[in-house]
């Protein structure tokens, strides 16, 4: 019997978001928009370069809430960039780059084109308790992202 590689987690979301395609894209590839959403509640933006074409980068700093809150510091490379239609890129964790992963997202036009599905595929964790923990920071954050896009 062959030896096979087992399949690492994954996690997929999807949302609909009451915004066009083209609003909910911007949200992920300009700074200053990234910004008024990124990371899980209560965490606090300290910087973001975003590069959004296929070879270019990013890297997303953001701090835990609290005096002693953690700086997280995240960072990859674009591999496909479709306007408003899809973003997919590398995700690798400063403090851990032996665990790369990998993020999809899609935007997909819903109600002529007034409000978009938002597909959030997030591949190749290191184990389960990582998917978990990127399950709840991409929840939260996702949620954070959806009233930012309709309250502009």
């Amino acid at each position: 019997m062959p030896d096979t590689i087992p399949d690492k987690p994954s996690l997929m979301i999807r949302r609909r978001i009451a915004a066009p395609p083209a609003k909910v894209y911007a949200a992920w590839t300009q700074p200053e928009k990234l910004a008024r959403w990124w990371g899980p509640e209560g965490c606090e933006m300290i910087d973001a370069s975003i590069d959004a074409k296929i070879g270019g980068t990013f890297r997303i700093r953001f701090k835990e809430p609290g005096p002693d809150g953690e700086i997280h510091d995240v960072s990859g490379t674009y591999d496909a960039v479709e306007t408003d239609a899809k973003l997919s890129f590398s995700w690798q964790w400063i403090t851990m780059p032996e665990r790369k992963s990998h993020v999809t997202l899609t935007f997909v036009a819903e109600d002529r084109g007034a409000a978009t599905i938002l597909t959030l595929h997030h591949t190749q964790f290191f184990d389960e308790a990582a998917r978990d923990g990127h399950q709840e920071g991409w929840s939260s954050a996702l949620d954070k992202l959806e009233v930012c896009c309709t309250s502009e």
